[in-house]
C-alpha cells in the first residue's frame, strides 16, 4: 500500500462551515467564519487523520460541460452570500501556506477532479478518503475508496451505502438519475423517490433495464412516467456521472504531506485574528529557532541601603516605567507584592515588599511613603502597560498617580483597533520580536498555583523587571508610530486623560441592593418552574430542557418540526432557529422564554451579589478602552452594559442599583439619538438637519416622509418602521435584515429603504463616500480621527451590503458617538473636581452616564452635566441630553 490520500471538496467544506459557524470578523472587520472553519477542518485532517497525501479539489469558474448538456443545470442554486465571497481568496492562501495542492480543471467541477484522482490513486494502491457531503461522490465508493464526513467523523463504505440507499456503488448514478437532485436541478423521474428507485434497481439492475421494462413497474402512473421521462432520466445520468478521465497535470507523488510555511501561517492567523491557531503554531517552533532574549540587567532592591541608592537615582528621572506585582488580578482586592521600575532600556529594578520566608524584603510602608511624591508628581511622566490597573491598586493605599504618559496597550489599540489582543505578550512580539517570560513559569497552574509572594525573589525580579523594561521600550516604539500615523493627539488629548476618569469611576463603584436581587431571583425561580411545566406539557413528556440532544429529539423527531440548520453535532437549536420554529409551534417560544429567564437569573440575579466587594459594599465593574474596535468602552466583571432592557424582567434588575449614601439620588444623563445626530452632522442632509434643529422627533419625521403622510397621522407602527430604518441605515442593514427585524416581507423592507434614500439623498451619497474612502485608504475614521482598518469593500453604491461594508458604516457613527461621550466624561469629571461638587460619576453605558449625588446637590449636578455634555463638541446639529433622577436605576423621573 502506498499510503492514504485524502481528497477535499473545498466548496462543499467551505459552505458547511460558513453556515454552521456564526459570523466572525478579523482585525480589519473582514468576515472570517468560513476561513476559520476551513482552517480548523484542514488542521484536523492533517494532524488527527494523518494522511500521507492530501489534495484540495476546486470547482472551475464559469459555465461547465454540464451546462452544455442542460442549460438550467444548477439554476436553482442561490447566489453566494456576500460575506463568503471575500473569504475564498484567504482560504486559497491557507491552502498554500499548508502546502496543500489545489487542483481544478477548466469546465469541470471539483467532483470530477476528485473522481479522476480517486481512480488513479486506487489503481496505484492508495487508500482514498473523499471529504465531502456531495451525494454524487457516492458513485466513487469502492474497496479502496470511502467517503469521510468530517462533521460526524464517520466513513461511508459499500456496506454503509447499501444501508443508506440500498444500492451498490455502480448503481448510484442510475439511482440519482431516477430520483433527481433538486440542489443541482437534476430533474429525475416524477413519482420516483429513493425507495421506488431502490426497488426498481434491485429488480432490474440498471437504468437502461428499468426503462426497458417500464411496463413491469408497479402502478400504472409510475410505468407511464418511466416511458414519458425516459430521455430526462438518461440526460440526468449524463449530468450525474462523474468524469474519471480528466487530463490533470497532477502526479500523486507530489501530493504528499509537507511542512507548512510557518511564516505565512503566522501572518495569515494574525491578519484574521485567530489567536488560538497562532499560539499553536508559535508553540511548535523549535527552541533553537526562537529569537534569543536580549541581554538584560536587573537589580533586586531588598535592603534599606539598596533602597536609598535606588531612590536617589529614581528622583533624577523625569520619565520612568513602573509595574506592580500583586496578590490578585482584581485591582480592588489586590495587595502589593513588589514594585518594578525601568528608566533605561535593558535595565530594571525590583523592590520586593512581600516574599517567601527567609528571603530579604524592603518595608512596604517605607517604600510607599518614599515613592508617593514621585508617583503623584504631574511633572514626572509614568508609563506602564494597562496603567489603570496599577492606579487602582495604588488608590487603595491612598496614592493618586499623576503625570500619566503612554500606555502601550492603548497606543497599540489606536494603531490596530481590530487586533485580537493588545496584551503585553502580543505587542512585545509584534513591535520588539520578543516573547516575555510567561507568568505560568513563575506561579504554575491549577491546584498547585502559587501566589506571587511565594515565588523566589530573584525569579520574581527577573519577571517583573522585564515587564517594566518592555513597557518602557514599547512606549518609545508605539509613541513614534502614533505620531507617524497622526494618532498621537487622539491618545494624548482623549484616551490618556480618560484613564484617571475611569480609575475614579471604577474605584467608586456602585451600590447594589442584594436583598432586592434575592427577591427577584426567588420570583424568577417560580416563573422558570412554571415555564418548565408548560414545556413538558406541550412536549407530552419530561426531558432535560438544557440538553441539546434531548431537545432535538422532542423538536425534530417527536414534533416533526423542520431542521433549519445543522451543527457538527446535529440539528441546531440556537435562538435563531427557535425563533423561526416558534411561528410553527408554541413549544419553541416557551423554550426561548425559559432560556432568557434562566440566563437572567444566573448571569445577574445570582451572580451580582457574589461580586459585591466586602470592603466597600459596592460592585466595581471594569471599563476597558481597548476591547471594542469602534472606540466604545466595554464593561466587565460584571458587564453592566449588557443588562437586558427589552424585557420587563431584564429592566427590573436595574432596580437593585441604588445610591451608596442615605439621602442621595441617582442621576442619569443620556445623549438623545446621538448616532443619528452624527449622521446629520457628517452628511449635512438638509432634511435631517432641519428636523433636529426644530427639535422634532426624528423617527416621527422620517415616518412622515417615507409614508408620505402628515406628522399627525404617524401612528406607533409607522414610527416603529421609521426607527428601524433610521438605525438600519447606520448599521448598514440590508432589506433582508430589516425585514427580519420588523417581521415584514423583504420587498416591503426594500421599499422602505428606497423611500428613505429618495427623501434623504445626501445620506446615501455620504454613505457611498465612507465606503469609497475606505476602499481607497483601507480605513474608516471617526469624528476625532480614530481609525479602523476594514478590508473587503465590494460595492460602494446600492443597499445590499456585506459585513465589511456594514462594519465600515457603523464604525463611523458608533465610533464618533464614543469619541463624544469620552470627551464629555473628561469634561464633567474635571468640572466636578474644579467646583468641588459632591456628585460622583459611577457608570458609562454607551451614550448614558450614571451619577450619584446628595439630594440637595442634584439640581447643580444636572445643570453641570447637561452643560458639559451638550457642549462637548460643536456639531452641525444641536446636542440634546435627557436627564432623569431616582432612588434606583430603574424608577427615575425626567428632570
Amino acid at each position: 500500500m502506498n499510503g492514504t490520500l485524502y481528497l477535499v471538496d473545498v466548496y462543499s467544506l467551505v459552505f458547511q462551515v460558513y453556515h454552521a459557524i456564526p459570523p466572525m470578523t478579523g482585525p480589519s472587520g473582514q468576515p472570517t467564519n468560513a476561513v476559520f472553519g476551513f482552517t480548523r477542518d484542514l488542521k484536523y485532517l492533517i494532524e488527527q487523520k494523518r494522511p500521507t497525501h492530501l489534495v484540495c479539489a476546486m470547482d472551475s469558474s464559469g459555465p461547465g460541460v454540464r451546462n452544455e448538456i442542460s442549460a438550467d443545470y444548477k439554476a436553482n442554486r442561490k447566489e453566494t452570500p456576500p460575506d463568503l465571497v471575500p473569504q475564498f481568496p484567504v482560504i486559497r492562501e491557507v491552502m498554500r501556506a499548508f502546502g496543500v495542492p489545489m487542483i481544478e480543471c477548466p469546465g469541470w467541477e471539483a467532483d470530477d477532479v476528485i473522481a479522476t484522482l480517486a481512480r488513479r490513486a486506487a489503481e496505484a494502491g492508495y487508500d482514498v478518503r473523499i471529504v465531502t457531503n456531495d451525494k454524487d461522490a457516492r458513485q466513487l465508493i469502492g474497496p479502496h475508496v470511502q467517503l469521510y464526513n468530517v462533521r460526524e467523523d464517520a466513513l461511508m463504505d459499500e456496506a454503509a451505502l447499501m444501508a443508506k440507499w440500498g444500492v451498490r456503488p455502480d448503481q448510484v448514478v442510475d439511482f440519482q438519475s431516477l430520483v433527481g437532485d433538486a440542489v443541482d436541478n437534476v430533474r429525475g423521474v416524477p413519482l420516483v423517490g429513493p425507495k421506488k428507485a431502490q426497488a426498481l434497481l434491485e429488480k432490474f439492475g440498471t437504468l437502461d433495464e428499468v426503462l426497458a421494462h417500464a411496463d413491469e413497474a408497479p402502478g400504472k402512473k409510475l410505468a407511464e412516467n418511466l416511458k414519458t421521462y425516459a430521455d430526462v432520466a438518461r440526460k440526468s445520468r449524463e449530468l450525474v456521472r462523474l468524469n474519471t478521465e480528466l487530463p490533470l497535470e497532477c502526479e500523486l507523488e507530489t501530493t504528499c504531506i509537507r511542512e507548512p510555511d510557518r511564516e505565512a501561517l503566522v501572518e495569515l492567523f494574525r491578519s484574521c485574528g485567530f489567536r488560538t491557531f497562532l499560539k499553536e503554531i508559535e508553540d511548535r517552533v523549535p527552541a533553537a529557532q526562537q529569537p534569543a532574549r536580549p541581554a538584560r540587567r536587573w537589580d533586586v532592591v531588598d535592603s534599606p541601603e539598596k533602597f536609598a541608592t535606588f531612590l536617589t537615582e529614581l528622583r533624577k528621572q523625569k520619565r520612568f516605567a513602573f509595574d506592580l506585582e500583586t496578590t490578585s488580578i482584581d485591582a480592588m482586592r489586590a495587595d502589593i507584592v513588589g514594585w518594578a521600575f525601568s528608566w533605561e532600556a535593558g535595565h530594571g529594578s525590583y523592590l520586593p515588599v512581600q516574599c517567601p520566608p527567609g528571603q530579604a524584603c524592603v518595608a512596604a510602608a517605607a517604600v510607599l511613603d518614599a515613592l508617593r511624591p514621585l508617583l503623584e508628581d504631574p511633572d514626572i511622566e509614568k508609563v506602564n502597560q494597562n496603567i489603570k490597573y496599577d492606579m487602582l491598586v495604588l488608590r487603595r493605599v491612598g496614592v493618586r498617580v499623576r503625570g500619566i504618559g503612554l500606555d502601550p496597550m492603548i497606543g497599540d489599540y489606536l494603531l490596530d483597533a481590530g487586533a485580537r489582543s493588545h496584551g503585553l505578550d502580543a505587542i512585545a512580539q509584534k513591535y520588539l520580536g520578543h516573547k516575555p517570560i510567561p507568568i505560568g513559569d513563575l506561579i504554575g497552574k491549577g491546584k498547585q498555583q502559587k501566589q506571587m509572594f511565594e515565588v523566589d525573589v530573584d525569579r520574581a525580579a527577573e519577571y517583573a523587571a522585564e515587564d517594566a523594561d518592555i513597557a518602557l521600550r514599547l512606549a518609545d516604539r508605539i509613541g513614534e508610530e502614533l505620531k507617524r500615523e497622526g494618532l498621537w493627539d487622539l491618545y494624548w488629548d482623549l484616551e490618556r486623560p480618560l484613564i484617571p476618569v475611569l480609575t475614579d469611576m471604577e474605584f467608586t463603584g456602585i451600590k447594589v441592593d442584594v436583598d432586592e436581587l434575592r427577591r427577584q431571583s426567588a420570583e424568577l425561580s417560580v416563573r422558570i418552574d412554571e415555564r418548565m411545566a408548560e414545556i413538558h406539557e406541550l412536549a407530552g413528556e419530561e426531558f432535560n430542557i438544557g440538553s441539546p440532544v434531548q431537545l432535538r429529539v422532542v423538536l425534530f423527531e417527536k414534533l416533526k418540526l423542520p431542521v433549519l440548520k445543522r451543527t457538527k453535532t446535529g440539528p441546531s437549536t440556537d435562538a435563531d432557529v427557535l425563533e423561526r420554529l416558534a411561528m410553527m409551534h408554541p413549544l419553541p417560544a416557551k423554550i426561548i422564554e425559559h432560556r432568557q429567564l434562566t440566563k437572567l437569573k444566573g448571569t445577574y440575579l445570582d451572580a451580582l451579589p457574589l461580586l459585591v466587594n466586602p470592603e466597600t459594599g459596592r460592585i466595581h465593574s471594569s471599563f476597558s478602552q481597548v476591547v471594542a474596535a469602534t472606540g466604545r468602552l466595554s464593561s466587565s466583571d460584571p458587564n453592566l452594559q449588557n443588562i437586558p432592557i427589552r424585557t420587563e424582567e431584564g429592566r427590573r434588575v436595574r432596580k437593585a442599583f441604588v445610591p451608596g449614601e442615605p439621602g442621595w439620588k441617582l442621576v442619569c444623563a443620556d445623549y438623545s439619538q446621538i448616532e443619528l445626530r452624527m449622521l446629520a452632522h457628517f452628511s449635512r442632509d438638509p432634511e435631517l438637519m432641519t428636523a433636529f434643529e426644530q427639535g422634532a422627533d426624528i423617527h416621527t419625521a422620517v415616518a412622515a416622509d417615507i409614508f408620505t403622510v402628515p406628522l399627525d397621522q404617524v401612528d406607533s407602527q409607522k414610527r416603529r418602521v421609521a426607527k428601524a430604518v433610521n438605525f438600519g441605515v447606520i448599521y448598514g442593514q440590508s432589506p433582508f435584515g430589516l425585514a427580519q427585524a420588523l417581521g415584514i416581507p423583504q420587498e416591503q423592507a426594500a421599499t422602505f429603504i428606497d423611500e428613505y434614500f429618495a427623501k434623504y439623498a445626501t445620506v446615501a451619497s455620504y454613505l457611498e463616500e465612507i465606503l469609497r474612502d475606505c476602499d481607497d485608504t483601507g480605513y474608516v475614521r471617526t469624528i476625532l480621527g480614530r481609525r479602523r482598518q476594514i478590508t473587503g469593500i465590494r460595492n460602494v453604491t446600492g443597499i445590499q451590503r456585506n459585513m465589511s461594508e456594514r462594519t465600515a458604516i457603523n464604525t463611523v457613527f458608533q465610533g464618533s458617538a464614543a469619541d463624544l461621550i469620552k470627551k464629555a466624561m473628561i469634561a464633567v469629571h474635571a468640572r466636578l473636581a474644579r467646583e468641588k461638587h459632591p456628585g460622583r460619576m459611577l457608570l458609562q453605558i454607551h451614550d448614558e452616564l450614571v451619577f450619584e449625588s446628595p439630594a440637595n446637590a442634584v439640581p447643580g449636578l444636572i445643570a453641570l452635566v447637561r452643560d458639559e455634555m451638550e457642549h462637548a463638541m460643536d456639531l452641525a446639529v444641536p446636542l440634546v441630553v435627557d436627564v432623569s433622577v431616582g432612588d434606583d436605576w430603574l424608577e427615575k423621573t425626567p428632570a
